[in-house]
């Protein structure tokens, strides 16, 4: 179906923009879908497009905060475990061991979902926080009233699916090959050519354990199937039939990259300027209430992924995930319910696409 065709066309309703105003979009229809050849953007709900898209690579999310700041966010946090529940499980289902979530949120709306992440097999990996620093408040506060520090920061909290094999994790699975293949604790050094590294980090079975790097793996891989007793080979394999590689094993671990001297607080103004989207005509109104700066998507995007990966943005808003996904090469697709923003989002992503 064209993109043109009036079936994909629809009303755009009155809708929240900005802090709480609510406006009429002058425009009296828009296209429900809008794509290029490395973005794919609808307007809809995310659970009923998740099962459509190909496999992430990264997941950025977006979504409810528990501060009613779009149709349909919660009124407070006590309300954000049910709202991300199904996105939670549908993220897991569809991801892989090489698939990062990046969770934004406000410090007690992340509190709120972090066992709803677990619960459905995300593993927490760091937590990231984004300092908008003191002009993000321009002194507009009363302590007195609020009795608290004022809040100037948003965290970034960064998940990995957690890998299982044999409905074991990893450590778990490593270890019982080993032990599998009849050979000494202590053969897993000499497979590996350390003093005593492989046992002490590769075969630990606490909070010390070590991923064996990809040529680690296959030494003891190789070395055990040399090695060990004849009856139980292939060792370290999960089809029974042919050992898995060390490119195999890279295929259980998520993507990370990250710069020299980057640390996970992230020092960066409020966005502002040419780069904030406002509602024309309405003394500067900005279109969406939250609105993530390019630099720290990319940031994280790139850290994550390589060219060509899959992004996910399930709660679109204004599709900055996915335009900066498209600057550093890699393809989006995404999915934003509310049909005002998403007719902001439209024109912006036409705009990128020249």
């Amino acid at each position: 179906m064209s993109l043109d065709d009036p079936q994909m066309k629809k009303p755009i309703p009155t809708s929240t923009v900005g802090r709480g105003k609510r406006v009429k979009i002058e425009t009296a229809s828009t296209t429900s879908t809008w794509s290029d050849k490395f973005i794919s953007a609808g307007c809809g709900n995310s659970l009923e497009a998740y099962a459509s898209w190909p496999t992430p690579t990264a997941i950025v999310s977006d979504g409810a905060y528990g501060v009613l700041g779009f149709e349909g966010d919660t009124s407070d946090h006590l309300g954000i475990p049910e709202w991300y529940e199904p996105h939670v499980a549908a993220w897991a289902q569809s991801a892989t061991p090489q698939t990062t979530l990046w969770f934004w949120n406000s410090e007690i709306g992340w509190a709120a979902a972090h066992p709803i992440l677990e619960k459905h097999g995300w593993r927490y990996v760091n937590a990231n926080v984004w300092n908008k620093g003191k002009g993000h408040i321009a002194g507009n506060v009363n302590t007195k009233k609020i009795r608290r520090f004022p809040v100037v920061t948003e965290v970034c909290v960064q998940y990995v699916l957690e890998a299982r094999i044999d409905g074991l994790l990893l450590k778990e699975w490593l270890y019982r090959e080993w032990k599998r293949s009849g050979l000494p604790m202590k053969r897993a050094n000499d497979a590996c050519g350390v003093k005593d590294a492989a046992v002490r980090k590769y075969l630990d079975q606490g909070h010390l354990w070590y991923y064996p790097p990809a040529d680690m793996f296959e030494r003891m891989q190789s070395y055990a199937n040399e090695h060990g007793s004849p009856t139980g080979r292939p060792y370290f394999s999960v089809d029974g039939k042919v050992p898995l590689t060390s490119e195999d094993w890279l295929g259980f671990r998520s993507k990370f990259n990250c710069p020299h001297g980057v640390t996970n607080v992230w020092e960066r103004n409020a966005l502002r300027g040419k780069e904030r989207f406002k509602v024309n005509g309405l003394s500067g109104k900005a279109v969406h209430l939250n609105q993530k700066p390019l630099d720290l998507m990319s940031h994280i995007i790139e850290a994550s992924t390589d060219e060509g990966d899959v992004i996910w943005e399930p709660f679109g808003g204004l599709f900055s995930a996915s335009v900066a996904a498209r600057r550093l090469g890699r393809k989006a697709v995404g999915s934003e319910i509310d049909p005002t923003y998403f007719h902001y989002a439209r024109e912006r992503l036409i705009e990128e696409s020249r």
